[in-house]
């Protein structure tokens, strides 16, 4: 039996597998395939068979600038023969959390399956979208003919197998070209009530993994050459058993480019034991780290109908406690730890007035002097099992359409952009901007880390090289820059 694993991309609440990052779930096929057959399976993105059917093998300029195509591996000039011969192929898909991707495009279910459908092989389909998937905010999931599968397989391993998965798909790294920032798992489920909207608590009842089958799969990808990685795949770092311990075993005699998190609940930070990891992440994780608080709404009315994780004034005092600890620049211009705010529209019981709480704190988060690193705008989607399909499904999302583009470019003129100029001033210098992809005549880089600004540059400079920049203009979200000699 051949088998070949086709990463579609996945992108979750807790868990981002969109390029530059690298997902769990091909790791872990590719961990469990080794296991059990003892053969190394071949690793295709959908990147991979776009350029296959759409250029035919013709490989030219355009595939280096055209996101659809970008993230080719290291088989693509072997594709056809990998096709032919494989006997099973496992399409790893699902975006439960939309968003813009500045180098990459996830696979829709209609794409794949126009894609994959001619190919002579069994066809597995497994990740997040066997509970549904979306790739645009503001609707239901997308819905499919699913009969072309042979199999729709369960998504998430137990822990117990996935201590070896991880280790033994450390390993498919080696097929891809370039670097990759690996996304780590180390808990499914939620502490808190479980926000009616999010899909993790209906993937999994709350556990963790050991901390010792963590290191080890650290141990397997630094051996492996990779260089970069992020503790995500959990919905609250700072709810993990002794996550200050893991972040300083983690860190023990490796040299990371880029150590970083993700998602944080605002009220675990505000505890004493928030407080001691707070101070782990600062001392043992790279700069340009940033904590994603899933605020999604600063309206008490939104937040009770919603059983949103925290209050307006607890987001506020988490913002500030992060900035306490975390606002000393590091040695790549940033600073070292910041928070990053999620906002979603269309949840239950949203009026004219949730935006009017939400201007308050952000302006108040500005006006006081702290940073945010990013704010995230987005339209829910609405999956299947959530409380927010059974109580509200798209009832708030019609009622408020026609406002949320106002209400997300005030947000972007009166908060982000001042915010950007107090993160990175003119003339401030940001080092190891790695050139990225061309638009035009202007090259976009960015930091190689967990949420990194994006930096447009005048000029075609050779991609995938590391450049330090002058800050020399500020967008809505992201800025123009000049290489600094």
């Amino acid at each position: 039996m051949a088998i070949t694993i086709l990463d579609c991309y996945t992108d979750e609440p807790a868990g981002l597998g969109v390029p530059p990052y690298l997902g769990t779930y091909p790791r872990y096929v590719f961990g469990k395939v080794v296991e059990e057959t003892g053969e190394i399976p071949s690793y295709l993105t959908i990147d991979d068979l776009r350029a296959h059917i759409f250029y035919k093998g013709d490989f030219h300029e355009k595939m280096t600038t055209d996101i659809r195509v970008y993230n080719l591996t290291k088989n693509y000039s072997n594709i056809r023969e990998i096709l032919e011969k494989t006997t099973e192929l496992i399409i790893v898909l699902g975006v439960h959390v939309p968003g813009k991707y500045l180098s990459a495009i996830p696979g829709t279910l209609h794409e794949v399956i126009s894609l994959v459908k001619n190919l002579k092989c069994r066809k597995v389909l497994t990740g997040p979208a066997v509970i549904g998937t979306s790739l645009e905010g503001g609707k239901t999931f997308e819905k499919a003919d699913m009969s072309l599968f042979d199999e729709i397989r369960p998504f998430q391993f137990p822990f117990p197998k996935v201590a070896s998965y991880a280790v033994l798909g450390a390993q498919l790294v080696v097929q891809l070209p370039d670097y990759r920032i690996v996304e780590i798992e180390s808990g499914r489920g939620c502490t808190s009530k479980g926000c009616n909207f999010c899909t993790e608590p209906i993937k999994s009842k709350l556990m963790f993994r050991k901390r010792e089958d963590i290191v080890k799969e650290t141990e397997a990808l630094y051996a492996a050459g990779v260089r970069d990685l992020r503790l995500g795949k959990q919905s609250c770092f700072y709810d993990l058993p002794s996550p200050d311990k893991l972040v300083e075993e983690i860190n023990h005699d490796f040299k990371w480019r880029t150590f970083h998190i993700d998602n944080v609940i605002p009220n675990n930070v505000l505890t004493p034991r928030g407080i001691k990891t707070t101070e782990a992440i600062v001392k043992y994780c790279t700069p340009g780290n940033v904590a994603a608080f899933g605020v999604e709404s600063f309206d008490p009315a939104v937040v009770e109908a919603n059983q949103l994780n925290c209050s307006a004034e607890d987001a506020y005092r988490a913002v500030a406690e992060i900035n306490r600890l975390g606002k000393e620049r590091g040695e790549n211009g940033m600073p070292k730890y910041l928070p990053g705010i999620n906002i979603i529209f269309g949840l239950e019981g949203e009026s004219k007035a949730t935006h009017e709480h939400n201007m308050r704190w952000l302006k108040k988060i500005l006006d006081d002097g702290l940073l945010v690193r990013r704010i995230n705008v987005r339209q829910v989607v609405v999956f299947e099992g959530t409380r927010l399909q059974e109580r509200a499904g798209l009832k708030f999302l019609k009622k408020n359409k026609k406002h949320y583009w106002k209400w997300r470019d005030e947000i972007r003129h009166q908060v982000d952009m001042p915010m950007l100029r107090n993160l990175v001033p003119l003339g401030h210098v940001l080092k190891d901007v790695r050139t990225e992809i061309y638009d035009g005549n202007t090259t976009f880089g960015r930091q190689i880390g967990s949420y990194p600004l994006v930096v447009g540059i005048k000029g075609r400079l050779p991609l995938k090289e590391f450049v330090d920049i002058k800050v020399t203009a500020h967008m809505l979200r992201s800025i123009t820059g000049e290489v600094f000699k």
